[in-house]
Formats: structure tokens, sequence, C-alpha cells
């Protein structure tokens, strides 16, 4: 890898943000799943600020990109960093881009006062678990993740 640099996303990105999503999700085995287009990521991202992005660069390309989010943690009693996405073009993997990606991460968390970063990762995805264990990173274990979407979101409204 040479010098990898950042840039944080402007709204004249949605387009390749939507783009590196979609990668993301062909990875996952998740195509169908994505909803998102340029306008809502827009709309959430730019307009109602919601979450970040932020692009690992090789010269004057982006080569992965990572979409963040604070969380607030009620023991630790201030904010923290959700990493929401993180995706690294394949002809770029192993050459240390999503290390620096998620080292940016870190760094930004403790230059804002955030108590942590977290994330999570599929089950499956030993390539990614082994290499988020290899930086030190902890799986919570004794946790799980619940999730109330689509039509279950709008019954749990009284929406339905």
């Amino acid at each position: 890898m040479a010098e990898c640099r950042f840039r944080f996303a402007n709204e004249s990105d949605c387009r390749l943000i939507l783009k590196f999503i979609r990668s993301l999700a062909k990875y996952e085995k998740m195509e169908d799943e994505v909803v998102a287009t340029e306008e809502l990521l827009r709309e959430w991202l730019f307009e109602k600020k919601k979450a970040e992005v932020i692009f690992a660069m090789d010269g004057e390309e982006e080569v992965g990109f990572a979409l963040f989010f604070h969380n607030l943690s009620t023991f630790l009693g201030r904010a923290g960093i959700y990493l929401e996405d993180l995706y690294v073009r394949p002809s770029y993997r192993g050459k240390g881009y999503g290390k620096a990606l998620l080292k940016e991460l870190a760094h930004i968390a403790v230059i804002r006062g955030c108590g942590r970063l977290e994330w999570a990762c599929l089950d499956w995805n030993q390539p990614s678990i082994d290499f988020y264990k290899s930086l030190g990173a902890v799986p919570m274990d004794e946790w799980t993740v619940y999730r109330a979407a689509g039509k279950g979101l709008l019954e749990l409204a009284d929406l339905s």
C-alpha cells in the first residue's frame, strides 16, 4: 500500500457510496436487501446528518469506505462510534486499507472523546473475524443483536 489517505464523503459522493454499499451487499450475499437510493443517502447522510462516510484513498481513487455514526453508552456516560459498513475493493484487499480505515475510525473516536468503537460481523465471515481479532478486537459472545424492520417494525409501532 502506498501512503493511504482519507477523505470524508460529501453530497456529490452519493452514487459512489451506493456503489460501495451494493458491492458489500453482494459480498455478504444480501443484494436483495438493498433498497437504498442516492436520494435516500443524500437525505440521511447529508441533510439529516445521521451518519458519516470516510473513504480510503489510493492516489485519487477511492478503494474502500466506512460508514459510521455515533451511539451512546449509558454505562460509559459518553458517545461511541458504531461502524455500520466497512468495505475494501477486492483488488486492494490484503494491502492494509481495511486496517487503515479501522485505525482512522479509532483515531476519530479518540479525538471526539468517544469511549469505544464497535461493529458487527456475520458469523460465517471467518476472514473478517480473523482480521478483527488480529487487531485486538474482542467479540461480544454474550450478546445477540435483535432487529425490528419492515412489517415487524410497523407492527411494533402499532401502525400496520
